[in-house]
């Protein structure tokens, strides 16, 4: 007699009841892997470098997409932020929405510009606005150095730090930096989109030396050993190869973070097993 027959050889049939039951806690997985999904996580990395002999500590904040983390004042960016004791705060790119307003990014930012050197790069989302040039100039006046497709200079307990920011979509391959990176500076590139990899690894004595990207969101969708780098990325299609986590290529570094996005939006296309990060990289 089969499991899901009467003696007579009937088909049972599925109640109401159980039927609701089911789909409640279908509906209640779902719904807790998506919460889940949208807690921050601190992501810590460890890298050694024979130009950085008085440590390093960089806050990499990427793909905020204008949310809040701790209310609207960004309480909770903040005290992770000031946990993490940085020596420079760098902002990724996609800080904002191609559409919708600014004031969460701009708050967090503001408030970074005031405590620590801030470097930001932008990503696809600034260039798709209507406002781009208007939001760029705001970052500049409450103090962050927009690098955008060129370098700036900083000096971290007498070590020279040397960080380029591309354009997007700019083909490093052709070199057009106005000093090309070197061995006498520890040098980062920040470059939002991380499929570019061959763009920015030459593989030639002239490589970056740390490459913090984004964009990627991780894949969206993650199960941890078997879908390790998501479902789907911008740019990347279905099962993507670079979504997060740390590279190595020769002597550079390439650090890929999940990003700060948790939008209305992505209620419909909750983060699975992918909590946002904010990254925090040691150097020494």
């Amino acid at each position: 007699m089969k499991e899901n027959q009467t003696s007579n050889g009937k088909r049972k049939k599925i109640s109401r009841k159980k039927k609701l039951l089911i789909f409640g806690i279908i509906l209640l997985i779902l719904t807790l892997l998506s919460m889940w999904g949208f807690t921050l996580k601190t992501e810590e990395y460890i890298i050694k470098s024979n130009k950085i002999d008085k440590g390093l500590k960089i806050v990499f904040v990427s793909d905020l997409h204008n949310c809040f983390y701790g209310g609207t004042d960004q309480s909770k960016l903040k005290d992770e932020i000031e946990n993490a004791e940085p020596d420079i705060l760098i902002f990724g790119g996609d800080m904002v929405d191609q559409w919708g307003g600014t004031k969460h990014a701009i708050t967090l930012m503001e408030w970074s510009a005031e405590k620590y050197p801030c470097f930001y790069t932008p990503g696809n989302h600034e260039y798709e606005r209507d406002d781009t040039d208007d939001f760029f100039k705001k970052v500049e006046e409450i103090g962050v150095t927009v690098c955008n497709g060129d370098y700036s200079d900083i000096e971290v307990r007498g070590q020279a730090v040397r960080i380029y920011g591309i354009l997007e979509y700019f083909d490093l391959s052709s070199k057009t930096f106005s000093a090309p990176p070197d061995d006498s500076v520890y040098t980062i590139l920040l470059a939002h989109q991380p499929e570019q990899i061959d763009n920015y690894h030459f593989g030639d004595g002239s490589d970056f030396d740390l490459i913090l990207s984004g964009h990627a969101h991780a894949g969206q969708w993650r199960i941890p050993g078997i879908l390790d780098q998501g479902l789907y990325a911008p740019d990347q299609g279905f099962f993507p190869e670079y979504t997060h986590g740390m590279y190595e290529y020769d002597d550079s570094v390439h650090i890929i973070s999940r990003g700060l996005a948790r939008p209305l939006r992505m209620i419909f296309i909750p983060r699975i097993f992918n909590r946002p990060e904010l990254s925090v990289i040691e150097i020494s």
